[in-house]
């Protein structure tokens, strides 16, 4: 069966998933269910670029410690920090101890703050490359996905940080932008019925 495996409970899900219970749960509560709050789409930004090198699973069984460690991605309190915060960070046995990654959230920090200035929120920004069913389901690298590069390089020019083509797809694999779940995995339909339902911000007005 391809992209699937039975998980812990005999039901099919995707085959990254099930090798360990704290996998499943993300799997089956947060991947793909679509998200419009700012600071988890920062969050899981500053947490796609710590994750670059590393595995998903690390940087999972890390999150609380990352959370704690930047403010709770308040991204208008990580604009705040200053040389002393990465001199505490990089002592902070608990997070990546990358010294550009962390430079780099509290870049975006100020960044996303920039920008919530410029559009009204990060969803706006963000849900705004939603990707057209046709465009992502077409069998492809995931870093040449069109939007996924639009979105990346909008980034940039705003003078984002690690936050590169394949960050952005996983942005949008994570945060509902895009169904991602196998066929056949038994949270793909959840998923579909959760984006269906989903009022896009920028139809809030």
């Amino acid at each position: 069966m391809n992209g699937i495996a039975p998980g812990p409970d005999g039901k099919l899900r995707c085959r990254w998933c099930v090798a360990t219970a704290d996998y499943v749960r993300y799997h089956d509560t947060e991947w793909g269910f679509p998200v419009d709050d700012d600071q988890r789409l920062f969050e899981k930004l500053c947490l796609e670029g710590f994750q670059a090198g590393l595995s998903w699973r690390t940087i999972l069984a890390k999150r609380e410690n990352f959370r704690a460690a930047f403010s709770g991605f308040d991204f208008r309190a990580v604009a705040r920090f200053d040389k002393r915060d990465v001199s505490r960070l990089l002592q902070d046995a608990g997070i990546v101890r990358h010294r550009a990654k962390i430079e780099a959230v509290i870049n975006n920090a100020r960044r996303a703050e920039d920008l919530v200035a410029e559009t009204g929120t990060l969803a706006a920004f963000i849900w705004g490359f939603e990707p057209t069913s046709t465009e992502w389901a077409k069998p492809r690298a995931i870093s040449t996905v069109p939007a996924a590069v639009a979105l990346s390089e909008a980034l940039k020019r705003r003078g984002w940080a690690f936050v590169g083509k394949t960050t952005a797809y996983s942005l949008m694999q994570a945060m509902g932008l895009v169904n991602d779940h196998a066929n056949g995995c038994v949270i793909r339909a959840d998923v579909d019925h959760a984006r269906t339902a989903f009022r896009r911000p920028g139809q809030l007005a």
